[in-house]
């Protein structure tokens, strides 16, 4: 296992390498002066010349590749031509605020999928079944922006029961100094009033980040319950009188989940940097946000530095499905152990 766990995160890192010369070289060649984009039309020559120096856009491009590889290891993404600041900094104070939307997205899709996708092969072609699967398809279809604007209208305006903007009530004075997550510097402190109030901002855009995932994660779940039924040790178990409840969530859930499992591990990693609509629409300041105003901007590093931590996500969210499905399947455990 040890060795499997090993080798996969070599690998991982080998991509996330790839990833970094990917990008830096995509941001290099696309059209556009990043120089005269953050100085403006107004700027003269000489002050572009002087910003591009600063910028190392002169050096050859081996040497900006270098250049950007060693401050990389560092930690060290360059600085931001729109906020003026370290892309880091940009990056940790708005990375927080994306992670816990897209966590309390999950919960919400695990919460809701998985026991419709379960209810849905219980009752196969029934009325059940085709009424969950008419609203699974909803749920894909429907852009993440049009439902954000539909609950904005009438949970929050025509019923005035959810805020619609922003992470927290401004009347509220707290400051997330541990995790930065509100939820959980929360109830750190103790503090029960900023738990609720962050939930209740969470609530709407979260509704509409998971709708399409809800939809996906139902359907996989129903068809992969649908095949295990067919399998002998299920057979096996009813045979044995074993309870029906006990069947399902216990024998049959348990092997059926490696499917979903996999979808929602890549679902995190995928809303990590495909939140900016649902984030521009509720004001919500995340990373995803942070990056589209970057790109309108040409500001080249914080670009780079938002596609990389995305790719980060989408190693690491590999990297736990990996070790989860080892544990839910014996089958993955036996490839591990042998070292495939």
């Amino acid at each position: 296992m040890l060795l499997f766990l090993f080798k996969r995160a070599m690998t991982l890192l080998l991509v996330l390498l790839g990833l970094a010369i990917l990008i830096f070289v995509i941001a290099r060649v696309v059209p556009g002066d990043p120089a005269r984009i953050a100085l403006g039309l107004l700027a003269t020559a000489e002050q572009v010349t002087q910003l591009r120096d600063e910028m190392g856009l002169n050096d050859p491009f081996p040497v900006q590749l270098w250049m950007y590889l060693s401050g990389l290891v560092q930690g060290d993404l360059g600085k931001s031509l729109l906020t003026s600041r370290p892309v880091m900094d940009d990056i940790r104070g708005a990375l927080p605020a994306t992670l816990e939307l897209v966590l309390f997205t999950l919960v919400i899709q695990i919460a809701i999928a998985i026991p419709l996708g379960v209810m849905a092969a219980i009752y196969r072609n029934s009325w059940v079944d085709s009424l969950l699967r008419v609203v699974s398809l909803i749920g894909v279809v429907t852009p993440g922006f049009v439902l954000a604007i539909i609950l904005q209208l009438l949970a929050a305006h025509h019923l005035g029961a959810f805020p619609v903007t922003g992470r927290l009530d401004p009347g509220l004075s707290f400051s997330a100094d541990i995790t930065g997550l509100l939820l959980v510097d929360g109830l750190l402190y103790g503090r029960l009033d900023v738990v609720a109030d962050a939930s209740a901002h969470l609530f709407l855009p979260s509704i509409a980040l998971a709708a399409a995932g809800i939809g996906q994660v139902m359907r996989i779940t129903r068809t992969a319950m649908i095949e295990v039924a067919s399998r002998d040790f299920v057979e096996a178990a009813r045979a044995y009188g074993i309870p029906e409840r006990v069947v399902t969530f216990r024998y049959m859930l348990r092997v059926a989940s490696v499917a979903p499992l996999t979808i929602l591990g890549l679902e995190f990693a995928s809303l990590i940097g495909n939140a900016f609509i649902v984030e521009f629409v509720f004001s919500w300041p995340g990373i995803a946000s942070y990056g589209v105003r970057t790109i309108l901007q040409k500001d080249l590093n914080a670009v780079i530095g938002v596609v990389l931590v995305s790719g980060v996500f989408f190693v690491v969210a590999n990297l736990v499905i990996d070790l989860m499905l080892s544990l839910l399947d014996p089958r993955h455990r036996i490839i591990a152990e042998r070292g495939k």
